[in-house]
């Protein structure tokens, strides 16, 4: 008799408690604060390596997780060419595809890394906290986590959440 009035309590008290924390949609990411993990070993075939001292360049960098079959990963892409264009040292990692459907794509579309990490396990990404792609993380010069951004770099949550977070990172 009393079993179903507080299974529903708890319900009540936890989906309240989920509707009123401070960012409901976000992740939270352990890595915030704390240095970068690793970039994988290996890169894609004629492309620059993404390397661990690339994040310590003593320059903001944006480090992204990219899939070439993932449709949001497309859907952000030009956003990823614009802040190279603007100058940002753009990082890439790629994973969980293949070799040659993920350098087709940057054939295709234009690469817009610095650097291309290949990750095809998935491994590095499990180390980032990675969830599924795109996952974008802002890394201030000496590697240090500054901020993590779950989805496309497309919309209002870009603008209201990751450009705020990048100008922060940048006027350090």
């Amino acid at each position: 008799m009393i079993a179903p009035p507080a299974i529903f309590a708890a319900f009540v008290i936890l989906a309240a408690v989920g509707m009123y924390r401070e960012d409901p949609e976000g992740l939270p990411s352990m890595l915030v604060g704390k240095q970068a993990p690793s970039m994988p070993q290996d890169a894609l075939p004629d492309y620059p390596a993404a390397t661990d001292d690339m994040l310590r360049s003593g320059e903001i960098s944006v480090v992204n997780f990219w899939a070439s079959w993932c449709p949001p990963c497309r859907a952000e892409h030009p956003k990823l060419l614009e802040m190279q264009a603007d100058g940002l040292n753009m990082i890439g990692v790629n994973f969980k595809d293949t070799e040659g459907n993920a350098t087709r794509y940057l054939e295709d579309e234009k690469s817009p890394f610095a650097g291309v990490g290949f990750d095809p396990q998935g491994r590095v990404a499990i180390d980032w906290g990675v969830t599924a792609p795109p996952e974008t993380f802002i890394v201030d010069g000496d590697g240090t986590v500054l901020f993590r951004f779950a989805g496309p770099l497309v919309g209002s949550d870009y603008e209201q959440r990751f450009l705020p977070a990048l100008e922060d990172a940048l006027n350090r």
